[in-house]
């Protein structure tokens, strides 16, 4: 059943163009980062290392919430539209198994954007002269950077399913992305969903040490509240909705 409910999904999101933000938006933090990075060469010398603490500063923090807060936002605006949240709320398939069919690919995407900001990462570091093999951490970067932004999809479907609203959750996942950073820099980023893309990523330290288990911990623990509650609100939800 579940596998009916994704490829229902699959074929709503058939030729969307929201898809084409995961591969042009990574592009500005990466420039943005590698022109910063080549711009201070006297003061970040640690190449690869110096170069992501410029990539992530911008990526997890403006650039990445805020993408996720599009997709998932985009999720809930094509049954938000019309009389769709009726026809999707009426088919014969429990509720938790609709909601999942809206956070797998929510957390696919995730895998996805750090897929491509690895990419970029290294296609950068070699443009700009680093010779190096790249750094053995950045798997460990990568895979940590997408269970926080599975946690951070979770956050934002409920946001959009609560709010009804395109611009609003995604303002609000811009707002989490800095909140993050800001309570990461205090030691407490733990306790704040948008940090764990952050301490993930290891954003502007990535010599960071953290428990890698905690924040997978973290992460599931947020995903599965945030999911409880929309589940939740889709239950309550009448024929003529909220």
């Amino acid at each position: 059943m579940l596998l009916c409910a994704l490829r229902a999904e699959r074929i709503k999101r058939r030729h969307a163009p929201v898809f084409l933000a995961f591969f042009v938006l990574p592009l500005f933090p990466a420039v943005l980062g590698t022109a910063n990075y080549l711009a201070n060469l006297s003061v970040l010398d640690d190449t690869w290392y110096s170069l992501w603490t410029q990539h992530t500063l911008f990526a997890s923090t403006f650039f990445l919430p805020a993408l996720l807060g599009v997709f998932c936002a985009w999720q809930w605006r094509i049954e938000q539209a019309g009389h769709n949240l009726n026809a999707f709320l009426t088919m014969p398939v429990p509720v938790g198994t609709l909601y999942l069919s809206k956070l797998i690919p929510a957390a696919g995407m995730a895998c996805l954007v750090q897929a491509v900001t690895g990419a970029l990462f290294v296609l950068s570091g070699f443009l700009a002269g680093i010779r190096e093999p790249a750094p053995p951490e950045l798997f460990g970067w990568l895979l940590c950077g997408a269970m926080g932004g599975t946690a951070v999809c979770a956050v934002q479907l409920y946001v959009s399913l609560a709010l009804r609203s395109f611009a609003v959750p995604v303002a609000i996942a811009l707002v989490g992305g800095i909140a993050g950073l800001m309570l990461m820099s205090r030691g407490v980023g733990m306790v704040f969903p948008y940090s764990l893309l952050c301490l993930g990523m290891r954003a502007n330290n990535p010599n960071m040490e953290i428990d890698v288990l905690q924040l997978a911990l973290a992460c599931a623990a947020y995903t599965l509240l945030f999911s409880i509650l929309s589940v939740h609100r889709l239950k309550k939800q009448d024929a003529g909705g909220e």
